[in-house]
């Protein structure tokens, strides 16, 4: 239970860390670039997922083994998630006509706990014991 704990609270600071870096990335996209909001929170998901999968294998669920394989499915589960934001953030936006910013932050919030569960699931899974 513990260990679970501090998992879940080390994913916490993992994703918060991502979710910053995602939101610094969209940010300064939209200032500096003045690219489109979803383009934007596209880069800012692909920075952030590149960094968190790192992260996350090393020190939260320390694996180091089948990192192509985890790799692949912790970018297919973002890329799951980058599709529930890009939805949020459509709907927020372009139909309700929200601030981008506070949107994307929504859109980060619906993200959150959706990722966490489908990489414990899939990506950081433990992998079978080998046959001897």
């Amino acid at each position: 239970m513990v260990s679970r704990n501090r998992r879940f609270v080390l994913d916490r600071v993992i994703g918060a860390s991502g979710a910053a870096l995602d939101f610094l990335v969209y940010s300064l996209l939209l200032k500096t670039v003045t690219l489109n909001y979803q383009a934007a929170s596209a880069a800012g998901c692909a920075s952030s997922t590149v960094v968190s999968f790192f992260l996350n294998a090393r020190f939260n669920f320390k694996m180091r083994d089948r990192w192509a394989l985890r790799l692949f499915s912790f970018c297919v589960v973002a890329l799951l998630g980058f599709a529930a934001s890009a939805g949020t953030l459509y709907r927020l936006v372009a139909r309700f006509e929200f601030d981008k910013y506070l949107s994307k932050l929504a859109a980060l919030a619906v993200v959150v706990a959706l990722q966490y569960n489908l990489n414990r699931l899939i990506s950081f899974r433990k992998s079978p014991p080998a046959n001897t």
